[in-house]
């Protein structure tokens, strides 16, 4: 979610605060039995496949990003990083940064014998975006935005660990400063597919593959898997085209070609769908965002037809939805189709969202920002993915959907 998504989303998930608040320190000690036990990891990964456990971030940290369990350093300290498809860079809140949670863990580098920072005149300082190397200054630094938050990292390195895959010197930011309210606490891990990202920086081992299925964002529990490298991914999965964007490389495109509702084609000029390099315009797959957004005339034809069908008086707006109800309703299906004649169709649990007290119930998308560059992007996000595994197939530019309920 690099991109200005979040002040809609923040906006949106305002009106949603969870009844259920597990406060940190339950997370931290969920994190630590977790790992309890575990042998020794081998300092080098051999595997070409990896299954980690993911978990909704919304009861866990208070957060609408999914999460992961990771450890970084030797010795390797624990963190629980949300995932990203649409951010490139990891960044960690490390021990003495301003504005970072105090109530959160954060990494301690003096604490690890492999960490090291990353000189000014490095191919990963070139790569990174805003790098910082002022005069007088050998080690790389950047600063970026990540929502509505500014922060500022010390570009470093340091060993990093996913189920019992080690990655030596994995490249990262190593947070300083932090201004905003939505950065996830215990740090970002970008799936994202610049060179900086885990993807790209792990492709000798996972080959630029990897998929996952998202559990329920009400769910407390680790039901939900990061597949990593080719070796047990679906193989009769069904996939659609994956695009690349000059504009905007880091993000995954997909062609979306129409949208039902029930079995009614809606009439949406294919421009609201059209892939433009030049615009940055399309359809792309993101689990950075919590819900779906689509362009104006996209998501007018969905809410007038989905108004039409479920035929109960409209209740006042929440938040950023504006198809809401008093009362319980029953949602026609909502159907994505994407090149290649691939149908991904919703059930009502990835179309409804219901406030705390479960008095209200609203139709779980909305419109694109008006202006701007995402005014042009339609975002598939992770409500919607909640219970499929999703595809991400690089080397073969594909992306691919298949239901899979993962939620406990």
């Amino acid at each position: 979610m690099w991109f200005s998504l979040s002040f809609l989303i923040v906006l949106i998930t305002s009106s949603f605060t969870s009844t259920f608040s597990t406060p940190h320190s339950y997370a931290d000690i969920l994190l630590s039995q977790s790992l309890r036990g575990k042998s020794r990891l081998s300092s080098r990964a051999t595997t070409g496949r990896s299954f980690v456990p993911i978990a909704p971030g919304r009861q866990l940290l208070q957060i609408t990003n999914y999460i992961i369990r990771a450890q970084i350093g030797t010795p390797p300290q624990s963190l629980l990083l949300a995932i990203d498809t649409s951010n490139d860079a990891a960044w960690i809140p490390c021990t003495a940064c301003v504005g970072c949670p105090s109530n959160s863990p954060s990494f301690t580098p003096s604490r690890s014998t492999s960490f090291r920072t990353v000189s000014c005149g490095s191919s990963q300082c070139s790569q990174v975006l805003n790098p910082l190397c002022p005069t007088g200054q050998t080690s790389c630094a950047f600063n970026m935005t990540y929502g509505s938050s500014s922060l500022q990292a010390g570009l470093v390195q340091d060993s990093f660990t996913l189920a019992s895959d080690v990655v030596t010197s994995y490249t990262f930011g190593c947070l300083r400063q932090v201004s905003g309210n939505s950065v996830p606490p215990q740090g970002l891990l970008g799936l994202g597919r610049g060179p900086l990202s885990f993807l790209s920086q792990t492709k000798p081992l996972y080959g630029s593959v990897f998929s996952y299925c998202l559990p329920s964002f009400r769910s407390v529990n680790f039901t939900g898997t990061l597949r990593l490298g080719p070796k047990g991914q679906p193989q009769k999965i069904k996939t659609t085209p994956l695009l690349t964007n000059p504009r905007r490389p880091s993000l995954y495109y997909v062609n979306m070609v129409e949208i039902r509702v029930g079995s009614h084609v809606l009439p949406i000029p294919a421009s609201a769908f059209t892939f433009d390099p030049n615009t940055g315009g399309g359809t792309i797959i993101d689990a950075g965002t919590m819900f779906t957004m689509l362009v104006g005339p996209a998501y007018t034809a969905v809410r007038d037809e989905f108004r039409r069908r479920v035929r109960v008086p409209i209740a006042s707006p929440l938040g950023g939805f504006d198809t809401c109800y008093n009362t319980t309703i029953t949602a026609p299906t909502i159907s994505f189709i994407f090149g290649g004649g691939i149908t991904v169709t919703l059930p009502q649990e990835n179309i409804l969202i219901h406030s705390s007290f479960g008095s209200i119930t609203c139709l779980a998308m909305a419109a694109s920002p008006a202006t701007g560059v995402n005014s042009v992007l339609n975002v598939i996000a992770s409500m919607q993915q909640q219970n499929h595994r999703v595809l991400f197939d690089i080397p073969n530019s594909r992306v691919g959907f298949a239901r899979e309920p993962c939620t406990a």
